[in-house]
């Protein structure tokens, strides 16, 4: 903007001293107020025209740099930001445990279990640093989803992140009493976390239709939860084993979804007038990506015969096709099993399909710094 300024000074000290000029060299008086009025026409014609020439406009308002604290919540510039952050949330970096990162995880959690093989962290390149993602502690996640209801829908690989958000809310302690009942087989599972308030529901879906259904018992309640993370896939793969229904499947899905937004968190506590600009568009719905799958360390000849890494090359182009997720436009983000998974390698799972905890622990704190970047937290 104030590139504009030496510019607009440089025009007006051309209309005043030139035809003064002008006359100091002893032009005659209407040869001065001609020029003087075709150079004045002329300037003024040309800053009308101005904004209608990109490369002028972009010389005359070069655009500052600004920090992203200096943003106004809801700015097109915040929001491209925040976009871009959420799209680094994946950039990180696994490497085996040291001495002193056992001892830091054995006091955060009270326990000598707290000490893992594996750990992992943020890269700390230019654009990834200055999103400021943190490893959120008990007391941050206590706050971020202090009175929260929490859907996580799935196979045993929804079931596992239910056990790291558990681990980090509850502590070992309390994971140790609620563990019998968290891995019952192919059963849902429920708790209330009456410190904080939290509900949480898993709810065993290991097909996509069950997510389906899932997404219209919503929909006939009209009551919707704050944060809902699912994912399906490994379940379609081994036991239908074809790609293409598997697209169509999530294509309904998608449909489903994106017709529940925008949505009330509770119609009956809504008075029946209230305004069309009460309704909210929540954006707080995770995509739960499969994991890598190992074929050589699966456990069944079926297994390693049909979830292969061609099949998981097709499911993953199927769940991109569809648009399912807001990296390709859709409603849901992606948490990238997948990657993770890749990240810890094969030291990692003794049965080439579930992961250590770390991999789960991490899909979980990128999770929550999504959740405070859509919340529009600082920290």
């Amino acid at each position: 903007m104030f590139e504009a300024v030496p510019f607009g000074l440089l025009a007006a000290g051309t209309v005043l001293f030139v035809p003064m000029g002008m006359a100091g060299w002893h032009l005659s008086r209407n040869k001065m107020l001609f020029f003087s009025c075709a150079l004045f026409i002329t300037l003024a014609v040309g800053v009308h025209l101005t904004p209608f020439f990109p490369s002028i406009s972009n010389f005359l308002y070069k655009p500052s740099s600004i920090s992203v604290s200096s943003l106004p919540t809801g700015t097109t510039s915040s929001s491209m930001i925040r976009d871009s952050c959420t799209f680094s949330l994946h950039s990180v970096v696994m490497y085996k445990s040291n001495y002193s990162e056992c001892v830091d995880d054995a006091i955060d959690s009270n326990s000598d279990s707290g000490c893992k093989r594996m750990s992992w962290k943020w890269t700390q390149s230019g654009s990834v640093a200055e999103c400021g993602f943190q490893k959120l502690k008990k007391p941050d996640v206590s706050v971020l989803l202090n009175g929260s209801w929490v859907i996580v829908a799935g196979d045993s690989q929804a079931r596992l992140m239910v056990v790291s958000l558990l681990e980090l809310v509850m502590g070992p302690e309390g994971m140790k009493k609620i563990r019998g009942d968290l891995f019952k087989r192919h059963s849902d599972y429920s708790t209330t976390v009456d410190e904080i308030g939290m509900k949480l529901d898993f709810m065993w879906a290991p097909y996509v239709r069950n997510l389906t259904n899932l997404m219209l018992e919503f929909k006939e309640n009209k009551d919707y939860p704050d944060v809902i993370l699912m994912g399906a896939g490994l379940w379609d793969m081994l036991h239908v084993n074809n790609a293409t229904e598997y697209g169509i499947s999530l294509s309904a899905l998608k449909d489903l979804v994106l017709a529940l937004l925008p949505v009330f968190r509770n119609t009956d506590s809504i008075d029946k007038g209230a305004s069309e600009s009460a309704w909210i568009r929540s954006r707080h719905l995770f995509w739960l990506g499969i994991p890598a799958l190992i074929s050589s360390m699966l456990n069944t000849v079926e297994k390693r015969e049909k979830m292969n890494d061609v099949m998981c090359n097709a499911y993953d182009d199927e769940v991109s096709r569809t648009k399912l997720l807001r990296q390709s436009g859709g409603p849901l983000l992606k948490l990238d099993i997948r990657w993770l998974t890749e990240l810890c390698g094969p030291q990692c799972t003794v049965d080439g399909m579930h992961y250590d905890g770390i991999v789960y622990d991490a899909a979980v704190q990128i999770m929550l710094n999504a959740l405070l970047l859509e919340s529009n937290q600082t920290r």
